[in-house]
């Protein structure tokens, strides 16, 4: 969703990443929009510098990384954390979201950065939660490693496709204006709908009037929860988890460009996907 990244944790495994010293800077949001030719390997940092229309990667990379099999965990009460190593947000292993059938489990955790020159201010964490009914359903993906998953549109589009809810979590890392997070958001949603219908262009209004207004603080939490292809529920809280839905967005068209924002070819989390495909690679041995 906003500018470069490094590799992250799934639900269940840990990756060391040294970290960066923040600086006051206010960060302006940019999301990927979509490029010809995919470039998210597994274990690797990208740097992207991107304006509010376009996506170049910038020359500089960081070394590749390894991911360590040590769960990084905690408890609370009954809760149980996993801790994203880049931002050291927590993020819960299971949780229950307004709207769903049943609780969720957390598939991959990640990080989103803006650079100013060569500094990288970090903005945001995010991790992507499933119903349990999804990972029973992925079986024509057995044995296949990490790099195979990233790189195969089909899992993941099977996944968006499935009839069980999915769910990703934002945590804010920085104070960001409400009304910047639906610019860089729509800015990444647009380009994915070619032809946009009446159904399309009511579902952004709504979704636009959710954001425009709100002080997202440091540390406020935001769910975008896919109960079905066709409806998207937008939940917002900066004290712990949402108790309600704050918005409904009913259009296939939308739910979809916002997945395939994060879960496409060129995600706004490169380190998401990549947990993402890691947490598959272990459920599916």
């Amino acid at each position: 969703m906003f500018e470069a990244e490094a590799i992250c944790t799934p639900a269940f495994l840990q990756l060391p990443i040294p970290t960066r010293k923040f600086i006051s800077l206010k960060p302006r949001i940019g999301f990927l929009t979509r490029v010809s030719t995919p470039n998210v390997l597994l274990c690797q940092t990208h740097h992207y510098s991107c304006s509010l229309f376009s996506t170049q990667q910038d020359s500089r990379a960081q070394n590749r990384s390894s991911f360590s099999l040590n769960a990084s965990s905690s408890s609370v009460g009954s809760a149980e954390y996993i801790e994203e190593p880049a931002t050291k947000v927590r993020f819960q292993t299971s949780l229950s979201l307004p709207g769903c059938s049943s609780s969720l489990a957390l598939l991959g955790t990640g990080y989103r950065e803006k650079v100013f020159a060569i500094i990288g201010v970090k903005v945001y964490a995010a991790g992507l939660y499933v119903n349990q009914s999804i990972l029973n359903n992925l079986n024509a993906w057995k044995g296949r490693s990490a790099a195979e998953i990233q790189r195969d549109p089909s899992l993941f589009s099977s996944i968006f496709q499935s009839p069980f809810e999915k769910s990703l979590q934002i945590i804010l890392v920085r104070d960001v204006d409400g009304k910047t997070f639906w610019n860089a958001l729509n800015d990444a949603i647009s380009p994915r709908i070619k032809s946009p219908t009446s159904v399309d262009e009511s579902a952004l209004s709504t979704f636009r009037s959710t954001f425009e207004r709100q002080p997202l603080k440091k540390g406020t939490f935001i769910f975008l929860t896919w109960p079905q292809t066709s409806k998207m529920l937008v939940s917002i809280s900066s004290n712990g988890l949402p108790s309600s839905v704050d918005a409904t967005i009913e259009s296939e068209n939308v739910s979809s460009a916002l997945f395939d924002v994060f879960f496409g070819d060129t995600p706004a989390s490169p380190p998401l996907k990549a947990s993402v495909a890691t947490g598959l690679e272990s459920f599916l041995k």
